[in-house]
């Protein structure tokens, strides 16, 4: 679910890269620190479209890992929590979305953290098992 949220929300960026990246500008209005304020001014703002691309893909690539499973969504929660850790820099407002989603989604997160890695069993094709009978 988490995964396919995050596949969703990278599309979204696609779509605000392609109808107006000045839809960041007021993003970070209400960061608490002024350095993420200014920041965001200068490095994201600078090149609107590309940061926008970039969080797209990000978010996108953070989707697919939760989807794939195994060690893949070990990094990918990671990944999630990371993102909304940091969204939190942005601003109180953002607690309200990222401390509620991070107590629902930190159980799963660490159900799949901690679980073993799955052991790697060799692929053995049809034809190659039937060669060795």
């Amino acid at each position: 679910m988490v995964g396919g949220f995050f596949l969703f929300t990278g599309g979204v960026h696609v779509g605000i890269v392609a109808a107006d990246p000045q839809f960041y500008a007021a993003f970070a209005n209400e960061a608490t620190l002024p350095f993420v304020t200014e920041a965001w001014r200068q490095v994201f703002m600078a090149q609107p479209v590309g940061w926008g691309l970039a969080l797209a893909v990000g978010e996108a690539t953070l989707g697919v890992l939760l989807l794939r499973g195994g060690t893949a969504a070990k990094l990918g929660w990671l990944g999630v929590i990371a993102f909304h850790l940091g969204l939190m820099l942005f601003g109180w407002g953002f607690w309200l979305w990222s401390v509620p989603f991070l107590a629902i989604v930190l159980p799963a997160a660490l159900k799949d953290l901690r679980a073993p890695a799955p052991t790697d069993v060799a692929y053995s094709s049809p034809a190659r098992v039937a060669s060795s009978s």
